[in-house]
């Protein structure tokens, strides 16, 4: 019997590493975020209330 078996390189595994850390335009520290999310909802919450 004739082995049609095809060896792919071990490299990676699958997984892909383009670049370690995503540079961004925008920095928000966590505080910053929370704060945010925070305002979105009083505002949300207050809009529902009025209308």
């Amino acid at each position: 019997m004739a082995d049609n078996s095809m060896s792919m390189p071990a490299g990676f595994g699958g997984l892909m590493r383009y670049k370690e850390e995503y540079d961004s335009k925008f920095k928000f520290g966590p505080g910053a975020v929370v704060g945010m999310i925070i305002a979105t909802i009083v505002i949300v919450v207050g809009l529902r209330m009025f209308y």
